[in-house]
C-alpha cells in the first residue's frame, strides 16, 4: 500500500449539538491499539486515530443517550466525549471486551431516578447475572451506589422500540459458537463482532445509508471479517457510506484508508456521524 493520498471522512464539528448523531467511543479489538507489549509502527504511531479503545458506540436521540456495548474503557470513553449520561443500554453479544464495563453504570440511576435499563438477549441477560451477581443480590446495600442498580428489556430478532426510536435487529454469527446482534436504527446500521451476516439479515440491511461493518485485518480470522470480506459484504448492502470498526494493530489508519472505495473510512474513535431517520 504505497499510495498515502490523505482522506478526510465526512464527520460534523465535534460539539455537542441538537440534532441525533453517533459518537464512536471505541473501534478496536479485544485488546486494544496500542497493544501492551507491543512497539509495531500502529501501536507507536503519533496519529490519534490509531489510539483504538474498545468498541462501544453512543447514539444520541432526543430522548436520550443509547449505548450499544459497555467496553472495559467505557469511563474513559465516556469522558473524552463529555456525555455525562446514558439513558438506556443495548448489547451485541456478551464477550469481555463488550460488557465488562458494565459496571461504570453505577452513578447513573441517580440523575434518571431509576435503574438503567439494558435491552439483550436472554442468553446475554444470563451472562450479566452471572458476572455481575453482586448486583442482584437480595441484601440490602451498605449505601446508595454500592452496586449498579440495573433492569432488564429482553430482546429477540423482532424490532423494538427504545428512546422513542426503533431499533431492528440484526441476526449474525460471530465464528462457530456465537450469536450476535447488529443493530438498525433508522438509516444507520452498526454490525460489530462477526464473520458472517446471513442473506435475511442483508435483507434488512438494505437501504442503509450509513453501514458499520467489522473489518479485524488483512489476514483471515475465525471469527471476524478480514478487509476484503468487509469490503463484499458492503458491496451487497450498498450504503452510501461504509465505515471499517474493531480494528487491531495490522491497519495503520492513514495508509489503509487511502486505498479504500472511495465511500469506505475507517472508523476511529472520537468519530461523530449525523444520525438519518
Amino acid at each position: 500500500m504505497s499510495d498515502t493520498r490523505h482522506r478526510t471522512a465526512p464527520t460534523p464539528a465535534p460539539e455537542q449539538t441538537q440534532s441525533p448523531d453517533v459518537v464512536f467511543l471505541g473501534t478496536g479489538t479485544s485488546v486494544g491499539v496500542p497493544a501492551l507489549g507491543c512497539d509495531c509502527a500502529v501501536c507507536t504511531s503519533d496519529d490519534p486515530r490509531n489510539n483504538r479503545t474498545r468498541c462501544a458506540i453512543v447514539v444520541r436521540l432526543p430522548e436520550g443517550n443509547l449505548l450499544i456495548d459497555t467496553p472495559p474503557d467505557l469511563r474513559t470513553q465516556l469522558l473524552r466525549e463529555k456525555i455525562s449520561l446514558i439513558h438506556s443500554v443495548l448489547f451485541t453479544h456478551e464477550h469481555v471486551d463488550h460488557l465488562y464495563g458494565l459496571d461504570d453504570l453505577r452513578l447513573f440511576p441517580f440523575r434518571l431516578g431509576h435503574a438503567v435499563p439494558l435491552y439483550c438477549e436472554q442468553h446475554v441477560e444470563e451472562r450479566i447475572r452471572k458476572v455481575y451477581d453482586y448486583a442482584f443480590t437480595n441484601r440490602a446495600p451498605t449505601h446508595p451506589g454500592s452496586t449498579p442498580q440495573l433492569s432488564f428489556e429482553q430482546i429477540t430478532h423482532d424490532p423494538f422500540e427504545v428512546l422513542g426510536v426503533e431499533v431492528t435487529p440484526i441476526p449474525m454469527q460471530h465464528g462457530p459458537y456465537f450469536n450476535v446482534l447488529g443493530f438498525r436504527i433508522g438509516n444507520f446500521a452498526y454490525c460489530t463482532d462477526t464473520n458472517h451476516i446471513p442473506p435475511e439479515s442483508i435483507e434488512r440491511l438494505q437501504g442503509v445509508d450509513t453501514f458499520v461493518v467489522d473489518a479485524l485485518r488483512f489476514k483471515t480470522h475465525p471469527t471476524h471479517y478480514n478487509v476484503e470480506e468487509a469490503l463484499e459484504v458492503i458491496k451487497r448492502v450498498q450504503p452510501r457510506t461504509a465505515y471499517l470498526t474493531h480494528i487491531c494493530h495490522d491497519l495503520d489508519h492513514g495508509i489503509v484508508e487511502a486505498e479504500l472505495p472511495e465511500n469506505v473510512f475507517l472508523a476511529y474513535d472520537g468519530l461523530r456521524l449525523p444520525l438519518s431517520p
